[in-house]
C-alpha cells in the first residue's frame, strides 16, 4: 500500500487500518504501535471496534513484526519437556535464558536471511507474549494482567555458531532470525495459553507436532520469575522455549537450505511462512 507503514486490526482477512479507524471515528490516533496498544488509545478504540468496518483485505498487505521496537526480546531454552528429554537434559526449574537484538524482527512472511558462513541453520516454533504494563517482582497472579496478548516466534539458529561459542547469543542473533506474528491476537482471546498445539513443516513436511502444555515452567511463572530478574516493560517479547523436532544434536539432522519454507502454526495464533535465503 505505497510502501507506507501502519498499524490496525485484522478480522478473519479483512482489515481496519489506523487511518480507517481514524476516518470512522474522529479519534487521532498516534503513529506509533506501542503508543496506541500501551498508552490508553487501544482501550478507547476497542469498544467501538464491532461498528467500524472494515474496508481493505489482508492480501493487500506485506505483515511486518507486530511490534518494531521493543526493549527486550528474551527467549527461554530448554523450557519442553519433550525437548529436553530429546537433548537429555532435565528442564531448569529457573528461567534459562538468552536475549535476541531487536535487529533479529522479521515478519510473517518474509525472508530470512543466513550468512553464508552458517552451515547448520536450525528452526524453533515459540510461543511469544507480549508484556501490556511496566512490572517489577510481580506474583504468578499479577502476571496475568501484565500479559497483553500472545504470536508465534521463530527463533532461527545457528547451530554451528552455538557449538562453537559455547552460547547462544551469537547464533540466535543474526539480522532476521525471529520472524514473528503474523499479529497479536489478545489476551483475553486466549482462554488457556498452556493448551495450544504447535505445529513446524519444512516444505510441507512436519517436524515438530507438540503443545504447549509439555512446557516445564508456564506462561504467567515465566512472567513472574523473570520480573524479579529485571523490570519487565511494555511492548517485550518473551518468547517461551521450543518442543521436540528441531534438529540440534540429531544424529540425522537435516538442516534449512536455501529456499526451504517454514511454516509454523499455533491454535488460533495464525501462521509463519517464512522462506530461507543464504548470502
Amino acid at each position: 500500500m505505497n510502501n507506507m507503514e501502519t498499524y490496525g486490526f485484522v478480522k478473519s482477512n479483512d482489515v481496519m487500518t489506523k487511518e480507517d479507524i481514524i476516518a470512522q471515528t474522529g479519534i487521532p490516533l498516534p503513529q506509533n504501535i506501542k503508543d496506541f496498544l500501551f498508552e490508553g488509545w487501544y482501550d478507547e478504540i476497542k469498544p467501538r471496534v464491532s461498528k467500524l468496518n472494515c474496508l481493505k483485505k489482508l492480501a493487500e498487505f506485506k505483515i511486518l513484526a507486530p511490534i518494531p521496537n521493543p526493549s527486550k526480546i528474551i527467549c527461554l531454552a530448554f523450557n519442553y519437556k519433550d525437548h529436553a528429554k530429546e537433548q537429555n537434559l532435565i528442564p531448569p526449574d529457573e528461567p534459562s535464558i538468552i536475549i535476541k537484538p531487536r535487529s533479529t524482527l522479521n515478519g510473517a512472511t518474509s525472508e530470512i536471511i543466513c550468512p553464508s558462513f552458517v552451515s547448520k541453520l536450525d528452526y524453533e516454533i515459540e510461543l511469544a507474549l507480549v508484556i501490556g504494563k511496566n512490572c517489577k517482582n510481580i506474583t504468578d497472579e499479577d502476571a496475568k494482567d501484565a500479559i497483553f496478548g500472545y504470536m508465534i516466534l521463530n527463533d532461527a539458529s545457528a547451530r554451528d555458531i552455538q557449538a562453537k561459542d559455547k552460547q547462544f547469543t551469537r547464533g540466535k542473533g543474526f539480522d532476521t532470525f525471529a520472524p514473528c506474528g503474523p499479529w497479536i491476537t489478545t489476551a483475553d482471546e486466549v482462554p488457556n495459553p498452556q493448551n495450544l498445539r504447535m505445529i513446524t513443516k519444512i516444505n510441507g513436511i512436519v517436524r515438530q507436532d507438540s503443545s504447549t502444555s509439555n512446557m516445564s515452567l508456564k506462561v504467567h511463572e515465566i512472567v513472574s520469575k523473570l520480573s524479579r530478574v529485571m523490570t519487565l516493560e511494555k511492548g517485550d517479547i518473551i518468547s517461551t522455549g521450543t518442543p521436540a523436532g528441531v534438529m540440534l544434536n540429531r544424529p540425522d539432522a537435516i538442516y534449512l537450505k536455501e529456499g526451504d519454507k517454514i511454516e509454523m502454526e499455533i491454535d488460533g495464533l495464525g501462521k509463519l511462512e517464512n522462506t530461507v535465503k543464504f548470502v
